[in-house]
């Protein structure tokens, strides 16, 4: 161990190319990332300053957006400075701090999207109770209940990792420090915290989309006893939106986990790993925009009130 060198930094392999396909991917990404916070942000304002969608929905709506803008602020910034820079160098106290925001924030998504489908069930299956049942204690308890949960599985981990011995080799083959890569640098046994990392996320993963698959079962079950078409239609409408986000999130991350499994290559894993990293955030308030009125209708509101002040 005296003879070799302690590492405190990594080094990114990114993705490969020339120069010129890594300036297009920054114009590119750097786009994406733009149009990413600048539409999250307005969907928060939005739902924040109009009065007609202070309702649970929205609630839940406004702290999805606020997620994606973290997420992608996690992400995107160091990604699109490695593309135009040759060493792809980062700290290893930032590296442990970019994988745990990265973590911490998926596992706060997949809870929040499992909530998100249960108050659709709540709204469809129990109307006449939805007010008494989702009430807003219960909603800023479901959302406490995110972030605290979601805190506790990712430190310990994390402080596991943080106390490990590298000594050896800094390169990750990845464009951003995802916490599998940083373990197999390690200089000691790791089997126990990827033991812990397996737990965790079938704990995780699994628990949001049970909760999703049942809700959306009494949903469906629920709306094909509605006798008239049009009501049905209206009903399926309120749950198209969120149900795209959550094949869009779990598609994705099913494919990370059993990645291992059918053993694709590493730079289809980084490409896989990078629309999951960047559709969602990009696509979900366009995808709520798009097909609810009420959120249009707000937008409106918004525009002509700043024209006319």
């Amino acid at each position: 161990m005296r003879n070799q060198t302690v590492v405190t930094e990594f080094i990114f392999m990114g993705f490969p190319g020339s120069h010129g396909l890594h300036i297009f991917l920054f114009i590119l990404f750097l786009l994406i990332y733009l149009i990413t916070i600048v539409s999250n942000f307005v969907m928060t304002v939005v739902i924040c300053v109009d009065l007609h969608l202070h309702t649970r929905m929205y609630f839940f709506l406004c702290n999805l957006s606020i997620l994606e803008a973290f997420n992608s602020s996690n992400i995107f910034p160091k990604m699109l400075v490695d593309f135009l820079s040759k060493n792809k160098r980062i700290s290893f106290s930032a590296c442990l701090t970019q994988s745990y925001f990265y973590f911490l924030l998926i596992s706060v998504e997949f809870f929040l999207l499992g909530i998100m489908s249960f108050d659709r069930y709540v709204a469809i299956c129990n109307p006449l109770r939805y007010t008494a049942i989702m009430h807003r204690q219960l909603c800023l308890q479901l959302i406490l209940f995110c972030w605290v949960g979601s805190i506790l599985c990712i430190l310990f981990p994390t402080i596991i990792i943080s106390r490990f011995p590298f000594c050896g080799a800094n390169i990750i083959d990845h464009y951003f420090c995802d916490s599998a890569a940083i373990v197999k640098l390690a200089c000691a046994d790791t089997r126990f915290v990827q033991l812990l990392e397996v737990i965790l996320a079938l704990i995780v993963l699994p628990t949001s989309l049970l909760l999703t698959t049942v809700s959306y079962t009494y949903i469906i079950f629920t709306v094909l006893r509605i006798s008239s078409a049009d009501e049905r239609q209206k009903a399926f409408s309120t749950c198209a939106s969120h149900l795209i986000m959550v094949i869009l999130v779990y598609g994705s991350a099913m494919f990370i986990e059993v990645s291992p499994i059918i053993n694709p290559s590493v730079e289809m894993y980084k490409g896989v790993s990078l629309v999951s990293n960047a559709l969602p955030p990009l696509l979900n308030p366009f995808i709520y925009t798009l097909r609810n009125e009420k959120v249009k209708q707000a937008i409106k509101d918004l525009k002509n009130r700043n024209l006319f002040s």
